[in-house]
């Protein structure tokens, strides 16, 4: 994606890699050639962002014409929310403790260059508020009563940067803008900014570090730019064109959130919030599998006052499940009625609804691969060693822990199975997903659907190699040309 600067004097920014186009508001405005640029990022640096000033039409204008605006008009209003400035004090209120402990008034201002101030004391505070706002120069003010909160942050107009701060404004500009992912020189090439969502301290994550760097080679030869990003990055989604979640997804969690606003700001993303709604609860997967007629073992949805009444129709051993459980974590068998009611009684702690599924035992699943409506890989998925699950999280020995995988032609899967997983993923949308099925006696038996399925380097990509990891990228791509 190319990057200009929007200052009102472009004179007095002599930024040393002279690789990214300064201009000015009003050649930005009113110079067409720039307004039919597209995958543009337009970085702007006016003197003042109020309603209806040339600042605000730079980002508004942006906006407008497809392109990128830092900061967005979104971010501009949010300077001026009291509500958006009171749970950003909540939140960072360790912080800001921490920050300004030292400080003997009651009042102080921070002004915040690129994410720095120039007492290097401040450097995280500074950082974390131009994360949140995104606006490359902003004045934040601290007042303490009992105790610091922020009261107010707006932006700081350029002649109102005192003197002797300049030097280190450009100095801030000149790193900020030397950033890999800034640098025009070096990103020439790219046409996309990609950020895939990871949590490095994940125990299962859906992508192994070979599959990521897999990824992240398929995208760069697609023209992407990749950044892996964390749950830190949350303010930082409007900065890309597309978004990739490879860390296990739920509803009532950070990921549907990022999936949430990757979507309002534009993004393409997998796994759309949609898909999370659906696949992550187990029981609004399991009524949208009933009313699309697709065959699931017997299942019963739950209530604490409800269990008993159901109790004798149930076929012991049985299944007990979390709404929200994934990877066999939040899923137990149980043997009977004294355990069914043990166990429920401690996973009411968690949730209002449970599931109790007939227990359907094979030595191994089926997993379908489905990517925009068709399928991508067919694996079976063995169950763990001397375990009725895929995963034994219990077993202290590592190469017990999961069972054995084959990777299996699609030309080879039984017809009815890979029907089935997409009739059933049909029901949900175009996407990203995994499809588990038990075959009994020849019939197909879907066990669920994930939005988030694995791609692991080494196992889902034995038969497809590069290719998959390419088909994926490509599928997003799809979605960023389109929006």
């Amino acid at each position: 994606m190319k990057k200009i600067i929007v200052v009102n004097n472009p004179s007095r920014w002599p930024l040393d890699s002279g690789e990214i186009k300064l201009v000015s508001p009003k050649e930005y405005i009113e110079d067409q050639k720039l307004a039919t640029i597209k995958k543009l990022r337009v970085f702007n640096l006016c003197n003042d962002y109020a309603y209806q000033t040339t600042g605000y039409y730079v980002s508004l204008l942006a906006e407008a014409r497809g392109h990128t605006a830092v900061p967005s008009v979104k971010n501009i209003l949010d300077l001026k929310a009291n509500t958006v400035i009171k749970s950003v004090s909540d939140e960072f209120d360790d912080l800001i403790q921490a920050s300004l402990k030292t400080i003997k008034s009651n009042e102080f201002i921070l002004s915040v260059y690129f994410g720095h101030n120039v007492a290097k004391k401040y450097h995280r505070l500074a950082n974390e508020l131009q994360k949140l706002f995104q606006a490359p120069f902003l004045r934040a003010k601290f007042l303490k009563t009992k105790k610091w909160e922020l009261k107010s942050v707006r932006p700081i107009p350029f002649k109102e940067i005192p003197a002797h701060h300049l030097p280190y404004v450009h100095e801030f500009a000149c790193a900020f803008f030397a950033k890999k992912r800034y640098s025009q020189a070096k990103n020439e090439k790219y046409l996309y900014d990609l950020a895939i969502l990871v949590n490095p301290k994940e125990k299962a994550p859906p992508s192994n570090e070979g599959a990521l760097k897999k990824f992240e080679e398929a995208a760069k030869k697609l023209c992407c730019y990749v950044d892996f990003i964390t749950r830190d990055d949350y303010n930082r989604i409007g900065e890309y064109d597309a978004m990739f979640i490879r860390e296990t997804t739920s509803v009532n969690h950070y990921t549907y959130r990022f999936a949430r606003r990757a979507e309002a700001e534009g993004l393409a993303v997998i796994d759309s919030p949609e898909a999370i709604l659906k696949c992550a609860n187990k029981v609004y997967l399991t009524e949208t599998l009933n009313v699309g007629k697709i065959p699931i073992p017997k299942t019963h949805i739950i209530t604490a006052r409800g269990l008993k009444a159901i109790e004798k129709d149930i076929e012991f051993p049985c299944v007990l499940k979390l709404p929200d459980s994934s990877f066999s974590m939040g899923v137990v068998k149980v043997e009977n009625s004294v355990e069914l009611r043990q166990q429920a009684m401690n996973m009411f702690k968690q949730s209002d609804l449970l599931l109790i599924q007939k227990y359907t035992p094979t030595r191994f699943d089926w997993r379908i691969g489905i990517l925009d409506n068709e399928a991508l890989f067919a694996c079976k998925y063995y169950m763990a060693q001397d375990h009725w699950q895929i995963y034994n999280w219990a077993s202290s020995e590592a190469d017990k822990v999961s069972g054995d995988f084959e990777n299996i032609p699609l030309e080879d899967v039984p017809k009815p199975i890979v029907e089935m997983a997409l009739k059933a993923t049909r029901l949900i949308g175009r996407g990203l997903f995994g499809v588990d099925l038990k075959e009994i006696n020849g019939h197909p038996l879907l066990i669920e659907v994930n939005d988030n399925p694995n791609i692991d380097r080494g196992i889902e990509d034995l038969l497809l190699g590069d290719l998959i990891y390419e088909k994926i990228i490509r599928s997003l791509l799809r979605r960023a040309n389109s929006r």
